[in-house]
């Protein structure tokens, strides 16, 4: 079975609905021919030296669990980050590698109310290990997700649209036609802060690295809604300040790169804006100029999803809004998944290397 790539947009993205109705019982029928297996690691290492695809053991099901078979689950930078041994929490050893995915409810629980067999679920905090075909979840870790949205965009739903969505909400009370710069623009979260600003009508700033296929890249964002596209050192000129006569300078930044990138980020925001970083890509520590902080009053926060959903454990609503929100823009196709490239599980060293590449274009999704 070889590599299939999947379009970012557009009506081509596989439904998951098609892929379900062939019934509980077959899929039932082929769990127990089929032993469970799944990506293991032992120890903390480069992901291609330490994960091995081996069979697994199922938990007993128990009143209160719920058996999910995996159907797709993509490969993350947080993922090789957790593998490698580099994340701020970590799994005990040995452990499934995979934070994020969407698996159908092949058996509930006596005790479970929430979920039934044939509900399509995604992870609803990180850490499940979802790289495997099979497994026995706790009904309080899963969230039910409608069927009649696309392969990728729900594989791909509980981690970067949901840190973009919270990124354009928490931070500053933006209206439409207001502004937001963004690095690393072309990222899983860079194109959905792209298409969530644009269905609300903010204008974005989207800053990415020059490379040999820039145009391709610009014309691929602009065709998300980014409204402006420059590179890193376009925006350090100070022909930069055209921008700023067509549109308002930006009152929240998203950085996920940090060192200068980030800098310059700052330079360019409003009074007593907010820049909120993310992620840093580039390894090194971001410098707030002096001025930025005094004259212009500007704050630094720090985002991380998985802390987000910790600290709203207790109020799944809040959750599930979110998400909610986020299928009704799948639905009127104002969100779709960042280009993905479906690989068998069996091939999952192939797609580590690809995930791993410099300028990557398609997010890699493992397929069971």
């Amino acid at each position: 079975m070889g590599l299939t790539a999947v379009a970012a947009r557009g009506s081509r993205a596989r439904p998951l609905r098609p892929l379900l109705s062939a019934g509980l019982r077959a899929l039932s029928a082929s769990a127990a021919r089929a032993r469970p297996r799944g990506l293991i690691y032992e120890q903390h290492g480069e992901p291609a030296q330490v994960l091995n695809l081996k069979e697994i053991d199922l938990a007993e099901l128990g009143d209160s669990g719920v058996n999910v078979k995996i159907i797709a689950a993509p490969i993350n930078p947080s993922d090789i980050n957790m593998i490698q041994g580099t994340y701020a929490t970590l799994p005990d050893l040995p452990a499934v590698g995979g934070n994020e995915g969407v698996g159908q409810v092949i058996e509930a629980g006596s005790r479970v109310t929430s979920l039934k067999p044939g509900d399509l679920v995604i992870p609803a905090d990180a850490g499940l290990g979802t790289w495997r075909t099979e497994a026995i979840f706790g009904e309080e870790t899963l969230l039910k997700i409608p069927p009649d949205i696309p392969l990728t965009c729900a594989a791909t739903l509980s981690v970067n649209p949901c840190t973009a969505y919270r990124m354009l909400s928490d931070f500053e009370v933006l209206k439409p036609g207001d502004s937001v710069i963004q690095n690393a623009a072309n990222s899983g979260v860079g194109q959905a802060v792209i298409q969530i600003a644009a269905a609300k009508g903010f204008k974005t700033i989207n800053v990415v690295r020059d490379r040999p296929n820039l145009q391709e890249l610009v014309d691929r964002l602009k065709s998300l809604g980014a409204d402006h596209v420059v590179t890193e050192e376009v925006l350090r000129k100070p022909e930069v300040k055209e921008l700023f006569k067509k549109i308002p300078r930006p009152i929240l930044a998203l950085n996920g790169v940090g060192g200068k990138s980030a800098t310059e980020l700052l330079r360019h925001l409003q009074h007593k804006g907010t820049m909120v970083t993310y992620g840093g890509m580039s390894k090194q520590p971001i410098t707030a100029p002096v001025s930025a902080l005094i004259f212009k009053d500007v704050k630094l926060r720090g985002f991380w999803m998985t802390q987000w959903k910790r600290d709203n454990a207790q109020n799944k609503e809040k959750l599930r809004g979110m998400i909610e929100d986020l299928c009704d823009l799948i639905r009127k196709g104002q969100l779709t998944a960042p280009a993905c490239q479906e690989v068998p599980l069996i091939d999952y060293q192939a797609a580590l290397e690809s995930s791993m590449k410099p300028y990557v274009s398609a997010k890699q999704i493992l397929v069971m």
